[in-house]
């Protein structure tokens, strides 16, 4: 099950498909510790550069700290020269310094960002990693101040390196990181040992992890968009923060967080459910900014396990691609962090379109897959397109006599809407059956509508003057910024746009559109859609406007192929006046509401006498 939060971004696309079907709807409807260096919190202890540390302990604990600060030093005066240490596989390079124990830099080998710089998801400080824990005389230490001592072995094709903060003589603090030869996993553990005479226990260590996520693409706005911290809660529960400003949260039995920057994830997995830690985000790009560096800030607490005095955990990164069959293929239901809809929505992405695309994309250009699969997704809608279609033809037949009944009893509206459910009665039409069609419709395009932006397989793939299908395909570069539309402009949005204007020319015909007291003009909405539509979609990725290109361009061949070779209006017409003599009796919601305006039109009649 997942559970999601509003996502103002993916409203407004709803909205605008929503308005496409609803135009669709109404042409159908009825004309109506210690070290050496430290940073407590609740007792400062400074220490200079190339000095021993001075450290205050209480008199209980300073038989064991007289030995714990001639361990602290040599160990510092040790550290002090020790080089980042560096692990690396097929997929991943990652560079650990012995300060703090902190991974300094971590490059996806195989990729580079929307620069062709390498792609590195933490390097120059971006990342802080911290383990706080308190002793007894109510110090609060830090890790990232502490120098540990690196032994780095391999085995077998696994690299491990350890890293030891010596407190004194078989005393100290543990970080093991380890990869395989490939895959974007690292082990990570984290164990204290033989300092749990030093260690206040009834205060949890907690280990602090914060991130600011950097920009890997060419428009920040829609990166940000997909840029979000995730995580995965009981057996199989789904939540995110916020996608703009600021947000926090305290879930449990927490199985993994993602810190998603769109196409590339760096996710923290605990061995066991976490059961409560503290999430935070914080949005840090200015939309309209060109030379952003970062897009969101991320944080995770996690308090650490004590077992007999000891603290200590062991966790999984991953630092890799947000792909979804490369999460998939972890089995820790990773690929879950990727938003492909709620509900039918995601159903129909996960079990159709993402292994469709995946099939036609691995033999095809990924323009052209994107071209064929439109052309499947629109056939395979044919009989709906066929039947809504159909239901225009029947209801274009009747509007000569409907407005006749308008005319005929203006002034009696229940009346005037007794009669016209009687003319679809004896004409065997009903006016839901352009409805439903469309409606079909809704779930097949929103899920397409979620699946591209999310689609890893387009990125850096390009197709005609598109350079990037995961990104928009800008013609030409405006050197200002436009309010919602942007500081240039994408061709495959305008295509699309023309496309969608003219194919709600063909569903209105050439006719005037009655206009009905307390109706939106739609007139005015058939020519505001298209606008919205090229402003919305001017920053999207061009993959998604070309797929609604494509289809729309589909759809206006196919009801031009329905009307001319498929669809007879004669015949149509004769059939709906031979069944207007032998008319079938009302049943279901019609019957019901027929019966209750005869009622009320009775109740009127009584009132009056």
């Amino acid at each position: 099950m997942e559970e999601r939060k509003f996502d103002p971004y993916q409203f407004i696309g709803f909205v605008l498909i929503a308005m496409i079907l609803t135009w669709m709807l109404y042409v159908n409807k009825p004309e109506e510790g210690v070290n050496p260096a430290f940073e407590p919190e609740k007792t400062e202890v400074a220490i200079q550069p190339k000095e021993a540390p001075t450290i205050q302990l209480n008199d209980s604990l300073q038989k064991v700290n007289l030995q714990s600060t001639f361990g602290i030093f040599s160990n510092w005066m040790t550290d002090q020269g020790a080089a980042t240490q560096i692990l690396e596989n097929k997929d991943l390079l990652i560079k650990v310094s012995p300060k703090g124990g902190l991974i300094t830099l971590v490059r996806l080998k195989n990729y580079t960002d929307y620069l062709d710089q390498p792609l590195e998801l933490v390097k120059e400080g971006n990342s802080q990693f911290n383990v706080k824990f308190t002793t007894k005389d109510g110090r609060r230490l830090n890790t990232k101040d502490f120098y540990f001592t690196p032994q780095l072995s391999s085995k077998n094709g696994k690299q491990t390196l350890s890293l030891k903060a010596a407190i004194a003589p078989n005393q100290y603090l543990e970080f093991v990181y380890a990869i395989d030869a490939e895959r974007f996993l690292v082990d990570f553990t984290i164990q204290s040992s033989g300092i749990a005479p030093l260690l206040d226990s009834s205060e949890p260590a907690i280990l602090s992890w914060e991130t600011n996520a950097y920009r890997n693409s060419k428009s920040i706005d829609y990166e940000g968009r997909y840029t979000e911290l995730t995580y995965g809660y009981d057996a199989d529960k789904i939540d995110y923060l916020s996608l703009s400003g600021s947000d926090e949260d305290s879930p449990e039995e927490v199985r993994w967080v993602s810190f998603r920057q769109h196409f590339f994830s760096a996710i923290l997995i605990p061995e066991k459910p976490v059961d409560q830690l503290t999430v935070n985000t914080d949005n840090l790009a200015d939309d309209r900014s060109l030379d952003e560096v970062f897009t969101k800030k991320f944080g995770v607490q996690i308090p650490l396990a004590y077992q007999s005095g000891e603290f200590g955990s062991r966790f999984e990164y991953y630092f890799g691609t947000t792909d979804y069959q490369t999460l998939k293929s972890y089995d820790r239901d990773l690929e879950s962090s990727i938003p492909l809809g709620w509900g039918i929505f995601g159903w129909l992405n996960r079990f159709i379109f993402l292994p469709l695309f995946g099939f036609l994309s691995s033999f095809l250009p990924h323009g052209i897959a994107i071209i064929l699969m439109t052309i499947i997704v629109r056939l395979a809608m044919s009989p709906v397109t066929y039947r809504s279609y159909v239901s225009q033809i029947k209801m274009k037949v009747l509007r000569p006599e409907i407005e006749e009944l308008n005319k005929k009893y203006k002034d009696n509206a229940v009346k005037r809407q007794q009669e016209t459910m009687s003319l679809y009665n004896r004409a065997g039409a009903n006016p839901m059956a352009g409805c439903i069609p469309a409606l079909l419709q809704l779930p097949v395009f929103y899920a397409l509508f979620t699946f591209f932006p999310v689609a890893f397989e387009l990125r850096k793939k390009s197709f005609l003057w598109a350079d990037d299908l995961s990104s928009y395909d800008s013609i030409l570069d405006l050197g200002f910024n436009i309010p919602f539309y942007g500081d240039h402009v994408s061709l495959f949005p305008i295509l699309a746009s023309i496309a969608i204007f003219f194919y709600t020319q063909m569903t209105t015909g050439q006719q005037a559109m009655p206009q009905q007291p307390g109706m939106p003009n739609m007139k005015i909405i058939m020519y505001l859609m298209p606008l919205m539509m090229l402003f919305f979609f001017n920053n999207y990725a061009s993959g998604l406007s070309l797929y609604y290109f494509v289809s729309n361009l589909l759809t206006i061949f196919l009801m031009l192929v329905i009307k001319n070779y498929i669809i007879d209006d004669q015949k149509i017409h004769a059939q709906i006046e031979e069944n207007k003599k032998k008319p079938k009796k009302a049943g279901g919601f019609s019957a019901r509401l027929q019966k209750a305006m005869e009622q009320a039109e009775k109740q009127k009649k009584a009132r009056g006498r």
